[in-house]
């Protein structure tokens, strides 16, 4: 059975900084649907407006095609549930993307952020508890 997944922006953003990290792995996992990851408009949108923001200094034009491979091989939801559960309330539209999709893990570099091991099912790891539960 392949892995269900919500990827935190934090964990997308590691991996374009740093190729052959942790992060990395977990992103090409994805793009190679190895995991299924699930993303919501929200979470695009996020991903988006923080990896073309000037404080990285990306190249407009990779960071594009990253995101279109990226929103390729994900598979979209919609949440219809507003949650309001982590104390960082941009990171709500994590969980709602959890919860709509079901999925069995939210990665996050952050886990201050969502500081609680699980929502509605939804294990929330760091990557590199998730790579050791993907190598299990």
């Amino acid at each position: 059975m392949i892995p269900t997944a919500v990827y935190d922006t934090n964990v997308v953003v590691s991996a374009v900084l740093k190729p052959g990290s942790i992060p990395a792995s977990l992103v090409a996992l994805a793009l190679a649907k190895e995991v299924r990851l699930f993303i919501s408009p929200a979470i695009l949108d996020e991903y988006t407006d923080t990896l073309k923001s000037a404080k990285f200094g990306f190249d407009p034009d990779t960071v594009g095609a990253f995101l279109r491979d990226l929103e390729q091989a994900a598979v979209k939801v919609s949440p219809t549930q507003q949650v309001t559960q982590a104390p960082h309330e941009p990171d709500n539209r994590f969980l709602e993307c959890a919860q709509k999709a079901r999925a069995q893990y939210l990665v996050t570099g952050n886990k201050r952020h969502f500081p609680f091991p699980e929502f509605e099912g939804t294990k929330i790891v760091n990557p590199a508890q998730f790579a050791r539960l993907l190598a299990g």
